[in-house]
């Protein structure tokens, strides 16, 4: 009988019920999210997301944002990728360039796109590039004929990658002006008039530069994606439309393809399946949370999310282009 009560024991022990739920794991934790930029637009969505999300993930852990800002989200993508802890109770908010960052072997890209669990977006937007109308150029052809000055935040950055990559690439003559602490900084200067614009996406740059659209100061000259956007009513074109050889538009196609991944939040490596799965799907239920998109409308961020598994299916596919493509993309977005 001993036996039989000893063996029982043990099968009890071994069996599934016993394992540590994800919620029991979450249950009285704390999960960091840090967010590779300073006080802007990633940070304003992590913030709100943030206040959102806790309710849905099992257990109900608190939250907390810290900013890790730098070199375009590098630093917090490799702290991410090498010290941060990996059981969950750590996510990252980083720019949709990363993965692109990795691929083209850019200076201190230490980490692999594939082995972060990525748990979704808030949303899809385009990336466009806009300039003062004093600056003489209203239209993109006149590109080729005057030089403008762009802002930028950096070597591999994207705020200085675009400008660069029209120059190198298509003879765009832009001249970018490095040195500013993001977006914020970059549009302050443009009413300044210390510089005549900057590339980055059309929601960062209605968050801190709307007015200057709105009053006529700035334009948006072209937006980076393939085909015109139906919401400007098809009247703003794309920068494909300069290209001029297939290689040209495979190399912008590259540099574009960072646009789907959207605004990416991802966790470190090796952070188990069920708690991977568990944010995931909380994250899911936050972009239909009633309190999240009230929020959400309030502060004019358009939410258009998609999913962990989109954005490791876009990563995946970036992943499986030609060395070739790639090696050439990367070469077109250095000084």
């Amino acid at each position: 009988m001993k036996i039989i009560a000893l063996a029982c024991a043990l099968v009890l022990s071994a069996s599934p019920t016993s394992a540590q739920t994800v919620a029991d794991f979450y249950r009285n934790k704390q999960i960091r999210v840090i967010v590779g930029s300073s006080p802007g637009d990633y940070d304003t969505w992590a913030r709100v997301i943030t206040r959102h999300m806790r309710q849905h993930v099992p257990g109900n852990p608190t939250f907390v944002v810290e900013n890790m800002p730098g070199a375009g989200s590098l630093i917090a993508a490799n702290f991410l990728y090498s010290k941060a802890a990996q059981d969950g109770t750590v996510l990252g908010s980083v720019s949709r360039n990363i993965p692109n960052f990795a691929f083209m072997k850019s200076a201190n890209a230490n980490f692999d796109p594939l082995k972060f669990s990525w748990i979704g977006s808030p949303e899809m937007t385009h990336r466009a590039c806009f300039v003062r109308t004093d600056s003489g150029v209203t239209a993109p052809e006149h590109l080729f004929e005057r030089e403008v000055l762009m802002g930028g935040d950096g070597a591999g950055t994207s705020l200085s990658e675009m400008p660069i990559l029209a120059r190198n690439l298509l003879g765009m003559k832009f001249k970018v002006v490095d040195g500013y602490k993001g977006s914020t900084d970059i549009v302050l200067a443009m009413q300044r008039n210390e510089v005549h614009g900057l590339c980055q996406t059309v929601m960062a740059f209605a968050q801190a530069g709307q007015h200057l659209l709105d009053d006529g100061t700035v334009k948006m000259l072209f937006t980076t994606e393939k085909d015109r956007v139906a919401k400007y009513d098809n009247k703003v074109p794309t920068i494909f439309e300069y290209a001029k050889t297939e290689e040209q538009r495979n190399i912008l196609a590259f540099h574009a393809s960072s646009l789907e991944t959207g605004r990416p939040w991802l966790t470190p490596p090796n952070v188990p399946a069920e708690r991977v799965q568990a944010l995931r799907r909380a994250f899911d239920a936050t972009m239909k949370d009633a309190g999240f998109l009230e929020e959400a409308r309030q502060r004019k961020l358009e939410v258009d999310p998609r999913t962990g598994e989109h954005v490791e299916g876009v990563i995946r596919a970036i992943a499986g282009l030609s060395p070739e493509v790639i090696a050439k993309a990367a070469q077109m977005v250095r000084k």
